[in-house]
């Protein structure tokens, strides 16, 4: 018997197991990375759901290129806006926005236990923890509870502990530089 047949295999199928993500910080760029993570498992086939909290409305440049993916490819996506037509905070924030809110999180929960895709992103969900609308030990429960093949990505700044302790990835970005300290606003086709 040689060495490696001796080894003992940790899981050997580590490969077909799903994980937690989070991508949190004050740095550009959380979004994109968890949409790009979509666009990859779309084209291996994988069912995704994608429930952006606190974000509504059609002026997203993403959403434009995920109208016009191939039916094929369509037809593995669900995209739920859970946010009303602004960005929100804690100055704004009205029971409409918590409506909304939780309408996403009732439909990730659904998702979850009916183990209906096999990538979930919870976009901005850090957010609406971190803003106490959606209840992080609720939140935990449900991550804790997923299948073991689903992946479930959470984006937005202040990640809860709770969630980075039981998450197995997390990504802190964090801004070096950036050209909105000049003066520039936000831009059609690379901030939305």
């Amino acid at each position: 018997m040689t060495e490696y047949k001796q080894m003992k295999l940790i899981n050997p199928n580590w490969d077909q197991h799903g994980y937690i993500q989070v991508y949190t910080g004050d740095g550009k760029g959380k979004t994109t990375a968890s949409l790009g993570l979509a666009m990859r498992a779309l084209g291996r086939d994988w069912k995704v759901l994608i429930v952006m909290f606190t974000k509504g409305g059609n002026n997203y440049g993403e959403l434009n290129s995920f109208r016009q993916l191939s039916d094929k490819i369509a037809d593995n996506l669900t995209i739920v806006q859970a946010g009303l037509d602004r960005v929100i905070y804690k100055s704004n924030e009205c029971e409409k926005d918590h409506k909304q809110i939780k309408k996403g999180w009732n439909l990730v929960k659904k998702a979850v236990k009916n183990d209906e895709y096999q990538l979930i992103i919870m976009d901005e969900a850090n957010i609406a923890i971190d803003m106490g609308i959606l209840d992080v030990d609720e939140v935990v429960k449900v991550l804790k509870s997923k299948p073991d093949e689903m992946e479930i990505v959470l984006t937005g700044r202040n990640a809860h502990p709770k969630i980075v302790e039981i998450a197995h990835l997390v990504s802190r970005i964090e801004p070096v530089k950036h050209y909105w300290d000049k003066g520039v606003h936000a831009r059609k086709g690379i901030e939305y």
